[in-house]
């Protein structure tokens, strides 16, 4: 069976280099120089809060909100463990934007043809067996990539071998239902940008058992809407025939 990969960043060993920003810029062919947040051009930032560097990136969620509500299927999780964008699908409506828990997606706002950005977790190298390209730049060990089993053991390893110098907590361990991006840091989650109210059950699944509980009201609702819109548009078809009437008989009375 195929194992899940994961990525583990240990925030105590950054230092702010920025080699995993300069190497994701490279093998996503990204333009403009280093960046601290992110943007169209940067899929991972480093922030700094009082000497803790922080990186964010797409966190790539087991059970991404982001893809259940993609209405063209530009977003998808693939087995492995990323979240990846097809930019031929998709149709701009930036509902991932909204309905992103930690608020990743940028959008080419100034762009002729814009299109969503976002860290893809390099699936085209994990296909071929590769790790990560801002993993295999990191210098000193504090980004690592592995089978996320294998990271979450880890994780555990560390904080028990040095409890004094660890959060006992590992971030997206069980946030929104797991994320295939884990973090240990040495000073509380909160104080250095994190989400920490975030619920463990995906936020799909609660969607999905909240609307499952009322099919008639949301048959009821559709059926309403789609009346609604025949018509609104129904009204337009009349308005525009009137209108062409309106300018034919003036056009005759000008003739006569």
């Amino acid at each position: 069976m195929l194992k899940k990969k994961a990525m583990l960043i240990d925030l105590t060993l950054c230092v702010g280099c920025n080699a995993c920003q300069v190497a994701c810029k490279e093998v996503n062919k990204l333009s403009g120089d280093e960046e601290k947040t992110l943007s169209p051009t940067a899929y991972t930032a480093l922030q700094e809060y009082d000497g803790v560097f922080v990186r964010r990136m797409c966190q790539h969620c087991d059970d991404p909100t982001c893809a259940s509500v993609c209405p063209v299927g530009a977003l998808t999780k693939k087995s492995e463990g990323p979240v990846i964008y097809e930019v031929d699908k998709c149709i701009g409506c930036r509902y991932c934007m909204q309905a992103c828990p930690f608020q990743v997606p940028r959008y080419e706002w100034s762009s002729t043809y814009p299109r969503v950005h976002k860290c893809i977790m390099c699936h085209e190298r994990l296909a071929k067996g590769l790790p990560t390209a801002c993993s295999e730049a990191c210098p000193t060990g504090a980004t690592k990539f592995g089978d996320r089993d294998d990271l979450l053991k880890e994780a555990y390893e560390r904080i028990n071998a040095e409890p004094d110098k660890y959060v006992h907590k590992i971030y997206g361990e069980n946030e929104v239902g797991g994320t295939s991006i884990l973090y240990l840091s040495s000073v509380p989650f909160e104080n250095i940008g994190f989400h920490t109210t975030l619920q463990t059950t995906p936020l799909p699944q609660l969607t999905w058992n909240a609307l499952s509980k009322i099919p008639g009201v949301v048959s009821v609702g559709g059926v309403l809407l789609a009346g609604i819109w025949w018509i609104t548009n129904r009204r337009q078809e009349v308005q525009e025939y009137e209108r062409k009437m309106h300018d034919t008989n003036n056009s005759s009375n000008g003739k006569e």
